[in-house]
C-alpha cells in the first residue's frame, strides 16, 4: 500500500510494507486523513511518520525527526502555561524541570522521541540507585511527559504505559518516632543556646504546634489573631517555591496553647526589634538570627542535626518528629482524635491507624510532665526538662530489632479502647479501615465495638 499527499509544495508517495486487506486500507485512509490535517496545522514530521523513507535526507526541513529533549521543552512550556493560570503549582513545574534536566534529557535528549522503547527505558531505570518514592516520582513525570507528545501520534504506542511504580508497603513507610516531653524540652535549651533566641523559638514552636516545616516557614504576621489565640494555615513553601496551600490542600484554622502562644509573643518581640533596626523588611514570622526569612528548610534542619550531634544523651531523630511529638502528646493527654485530626491536617483514619499505640501506657507522671510543659511559662520549662522521664515514657521509645525477614521491626504497646469525642449536633460519619479491631484492641474477640 502507498501513500499519496503534497507536502512542502512536493508529492510524496511513502509506501506501507501491509497487506492491502480491507481493514488495513480502512486504517491506512484514517492514517492518510490524519498526516493531512496535521501538514495544515504545521505539526506533521515526516521522520517521525515515515523514519524508513529511502530519500528522507531529501525531505525539506520539516521532515526532521523531533527528539525527547525538544519534547521535553514542549512540554516543560506547556507546564508553565497552566501554571500562570492558576491551573499547576509552582513547585509542581520546578520539579517537572528539575526531574526531566537533570536525568531524562542525559539519557535520551537526542534520542528521536518516537523511536525511544520501552526496553530502554527499563534499563535506564533499574541501574538507577534509587529509593522506591524516589523512583515512583522520576518515573511519573517521564510518564507525563511521554503522554503530551504522543498526543500528536495517537496511533503510535507510548512506551511509558509499561513502567510500572514501585509498590510502597507499610514496612517502607516511616516509622512513628515522637521524642518524650523531657528530651524535647533538652533539645529545645540546646538549640537556643546554640543558635540563639530566633532559631529556639523556631523549634520550640513546631514542637508545641505540630506544623509542618513547610507550613511554618511560609507564615506571615496577618495569620496570627492575638484576640482568639488562632492561626491560620493557607499555604506552604517547598524548596523556596510558595506555594499558595497546604500539602492536602485543606486550609485549617489551629488553636494554639498557652506554651505556643507564648513562644509566638516572644518571636513577635523580636521581629519588632529587629524592623526597629531596619534588619527586617519583610512579614514572615520566623526568621534567621541575620533578619532574613527562612526560604530553605536545609537551613534550619543543619542546625538541628548539629545540636543533636552534641548531645549524646538525646537519641537522633528528624526535625519532622517534633510534628509526631505534637500529635503524641495531644492524643496522650485526653484530647478528641477529631480534633488533633483537624488541629494538625490529619485524616482520622491517620490518627487511629498510625497514632493510637502512643496514647496507650501513659501513667500521670507522663501526663502530668506534658501538660505542665504545653502550659509553662519560660521561666518553668526547665523544671520540665529537669524531670526524669518515667518508666513508661522511656518503655513508648520504639527500639529497633531485626526481624527474621531481615527488615527493621519496632517493638509496640499493645492496644486498647479510644474514645472519640464528636459534638451530637455534628453528624459527623467516620470512616474505619476494614482491620480498625485489631488497630483498638489489638486481638480478635467478640467484644469488638467503637464507641463514639
Amino acid at each position: 500500500m502507498r501513500f499519496d499527499f503534497n507536502f512542502e509544495g512536493r508529492r510524496f508517495r511513502p509506501s506501507m510494507l501491509q497487506t492491502p486487506t480491507e481493514t488495513n486500507l480502512r486504517r491506512a485512509r484514517q492514517r492518510l486523513a490524519i498526516i493531512k490535517e496535521r501538514i495544515a496545522a504545521g505539526t506533521f514530521s515526516f521522520a517521525d511518520e515515515f523514519p524508513d523513507f529511502r530519500d528522507l535526507k531529501g525531505v525539506p526541513g520539516a521532515g526532521s525527526s523531533r527528539t525527547c529533549g525538544q519534547v521535553f521543552d514542549a512540554f516543560l512550556t506547556h507546564c508553565e502555561s497552566r501554571m500562570v493560570k492558576d491551573d499547576m503549582a509552582p513547585i509542581t513545574v520546578a520539579t517537572y524541570r528539575r526531574v526531566l534536566n537533570n536525568f531524562w534529557r542525559a539519557k535520551i535528549g537526542s534520542t528521536p522521541f518516537l523511536a525511544v522503547r520501552y526496553s530502554t527505558l527499563v534499563k535506564i531505570a533499574d541501574e538507577a540507585s534509587w529509593c522506591k518514592k524516589t523512583y515512583n516520582n522520576t518515573i511519573s513525570v517521564l510518564r507525563r511527559a511521554f503522554e503530551f507528545g504522543h498526543r500528536d501520534h495517537p496511533e503510535r504506542h507510548d512506551p511509558t504505559v509499561g513502567l510500572k511504580s514501585a509498590r510502597i508497603r507499610k514496612r517502607d513507610r516511616p516509622v512513628i518516632d515522637p521524642f518524650s516531653v523531657q528530651d524535647a524540652e533538652a533539645l529545645i535549651t540546646a538549640i537556643r543556646r546554640d543558635w540563639g533566641e530566633a532559631q529556639g523559638n523556631y523549634d520550640e514552636f513546631r514542637f508545641f504546634t505540630g506544623l509542618r516545616p513547610s507550613e511554618q516557614v511560609a507564615l506571615v504576621v496577618s495569620d496570627f489573631d492575638p484576640k482568639h489565640g488562632t492561626l491560620a494555615i493557607n499555604k506552604a513553601c517547598v524548596r523556596g517555591i510558595d506555594k499558595g496551600s497546604t500539602k492536602t490542600g485543606e486550609d485549617r484554622l489551629i488553636r494554639l496553647c498557652p506554651r505556643a502562644l507564648l513562644v509566638l509573643m516572644r518571636q513577635l518581640a523580636l521581629r519588632d526589634a529587629f524592623v526597629r533596626t531596619g534588619k527586617i523588611a519583610h512579614d514572615h514570622l520566623f526568621f534567621k538570627e541575620t533578619g532574613e526569612p527562612i526560604r530553605n528548610l536545609q537551613y534550619a534542619h543543619s542546625r538541628w542535626r548539629r545540636t543533636l550531634a552534641r548531645s549524646p544523651s538525646i537519641r537522633y531523630r528528624k526535625p519532622y518528629c517534633a510534628r509526631h511529638s505534637s500529635v503524641s502528646w495531644n492524643l496522650m493527654i485526653g484530647q478528641s482524635a477529631l480534633w488533633v485530626a483537624r488541629q494538625h491536617g490529619h485524616r482520622i483514619a491517620t490518627m487511629l491507624r498510625v497514632y493510637a499505640a502512643w496514647t496507650e501506657g501513659a501513667i500521670d507522671a507522663d501526663l502530668g510532665a506534658i501538660k505542665r510543659a504545653m502550659s509553662a511559662a519560660p521561666g518553668d520549662a526547665g523544671q520540665v526538662a529537669a524531670a526524669p522521664a518515667s518508666t513508661a515514657t522511656r518503655a513508648r521509645a520504639p527500639t529497633v530489632t531485626q526481624a527474621p525477614s531481615g527488615r527493621p521491626k519496632r517493638d509496640r504497646l499493645p492496644h486498647h479502647d479510644l474514645a472519640l469525642d464528636l459534638p451530637p449536633e455534628s453528624g459527623h460519619k467516620l470512616q474505619l479501615p476494614e482491620n480498625w479491631y485489631k488497630i483498638l484492641a489489638g486481638e480478635r474477640d467478640s467484644n469488638r465495638y467503637l464507641w463514639l
